[in-house]
């Protein structure tokens, strides 16, 4: 896997992404030989025509970053990716007829360069498509890996690895162990080192998946395994890697003392509250054209106060009021606080539609100007549901170490969460992000936001 951003990708996927740049770029550059002729080079070097077909496939690929072509586990029908293709394509008929009926000087020559190559990308993006699944289905690029362990750990490792097409890893000869003693089960984990050792075709990786390694692991043995240039993983580390989030199971005060990461430098927090407040107040400026008219539609939806306010839980447990726009009815938590949920009989159909939206979420941008909040970071809670969460979920106190966000890792990779579970998957993702928190990150999650909000994921 390559690390980009403090982000684990799948080596397959960035190869994905930047043949299918190669791709469109070449289709474009061949419509412009074939359509300019001996004037191709001109259009390139005088005209920026170089540059304007960057920007066209750079435009491209994000479409289809955005239609989910970059992520097979998400997308894996071959029907559908053709038909995510064609309105990649589509998108980009638009955007490239828009340009240029505003701004004719962008064109490449007085030809239809734009159009031929257009026509070029059709086929050829859903032959690449072909080749690219007949190539990553060969045996000679599939990484061979055995589990070492038994239980169910080991075998949520082997489901993980198994679901995940896209990684180019196969898990091979693992099997259930079901032994009492330690001692029994060591002696099983010998033997199938042994023989992986001396096998004609040795597995490339070793991942230990035990769940109690003391007096388990056989370390000799895996030391000569690793000497032989067999990598050896703890499958902690590959499930971060995975997920993109820190499993909770297992998880004790060592694996923070001696991890990388969790470097929450006062440097580095004054430079992310800068960038936010200026994130926030270019928010605000460009929203406000947009706010009469959303303040009418809040009016008119029911009766009640046009912001709603209410008490959340900050950095070092401080309590603060987070501002939004209403989008329940007045009378909704009559009952008591409650978690929100799918399709919610509280929420007024103008306020689904910003929940849906995010523009519910816009005066917040106020908090972020006020301190409150950073732009990015974990989903402040409401502090009467922090004692219970405290309780039930360990660590969950590390979520206070910075300013709640705006937007954060859980917000683009999870969505809501409205019960215990959730949370706890929420919290996974939020420890992920305190880890792994840079400035690089934090633009990554605002680039993923935009995203979710256009397919209009993860709102109640």
């Amino acid at each position: 896997m390559i690390r980009l951003l403090n982000v684990y990708y799948p080596t397959r996927t960035v190869m994905l992404l930047l043949c299918e740049a190669l791709i469109v770029a070449s289709c474009f550059f061949a419509a412009a030989f074939l359509v300019l002729g001996p004037d191709v080079w001109l259009a390139l070097n005088y005209e920026y025509g170089y540059l304007k077909i960057a920007a066209l496939t750079f435009i491209s690929i994000n479409f289809s970053y955005y239609f989910d072509l970059f992520e097979p586990q998400l997308v894996s029908a071959r029907e559908a990716i053709y038909f995510r293709i064609l309105l990649v394509l589509a998108f980009d008929c638009f955007v490239v007829s828009a340009v240029l009926f505003f701004f004719p000087e962008s064109s490449i020559g007085p030809g239809h360069v734009y159009g031929l190559g257009l026509a070029l990308l059709t086929p050829v993006l859903i032959l690449w498509r072909r080749a690219y699944d007949w190539i990553v289905s060969l045996k000679v690029f599939r990484e061979r890996v055995y589990v070492l362990g038994a239980g169910d750990f080991a075998r949520s490792v082997v489901d993980a690895i198994g679901s995940r097409g896209d990684l180019g890893m196969e898990v091979v000869d693992w099997q259930e162990v079901d032994l009492a003693e330690p001692g029994d089960r060591k002696k099983v984990w010998i033997s199938e080192l042994a023989r992986i050792g001396q096998s004609a075709n040795p597995v490339n990786r070793i991942i230990i998946a035990m769940e109690r390694q003391r007096g388990e692991l056989p370390v000799q043995e895996l030391l000569n395994l690793r000497f032989k240039g067999i990598i050896v993983e703890d499958a902690g580390s590959l499930r971060e890697r995975l997920s993109g989030k820190i499993q909770l199971d297992g998880l004790r005060p060592s694996s923070f003392l001696y991890a990388e990461g969790f470097r929450l430098r006062a440097s580095q927090q004054f430079t992310r509250q800068i960038l936010s407040t200026l994130a926030a107040s270019f928010g605000l400026l460009m929203f406000a054209p947009i706010f009469p008219f959303v303040v009418l539609a809040v009016r008119l939806s029911s009766k009640g106060p046009i912001f709603f306010k209410q008490t959340r839980v900050g950095a070092g447990g401080r309590h603060f009021e987070v501002v939004k726009f209403r989008t329940m009815y007045t009378d909704a938590e009559a009952g008591g606080a409650k978690w929100a949920t799918k399709n919610d009989p509280r929420v007024t159909k103008v306020g689904m539609f910003m929940r849906k939206t995010r523009i519910d979420e816009v005066p917040q941008l106020w908090n972020v100007l006020k301190g409150d909040m950073g732009f990015v970071g974990p989903r402040p809670e409401r502090p009467e549901f922090i004692p219970m969460l405290s309780e039930h979920l360990p660590f969950y106190y590390m979520r206070h170490l910075i300013r709640p966000g705006l937007t954060g890792w859980a917000q683009v990779r999870y969505g809501y969460g409205a019960t215990l579970a959730e949370a706890r998957e929420k919290l996974e993702y939020d420890l992920y992000y305190i880890k792994h928190m840079t400035l690089g990150l934090d633009l990554l999650i605002m680039f993923e936001t935009v995203k979710t909000i256009l397919r209009r994921r993860g709102a109640q």
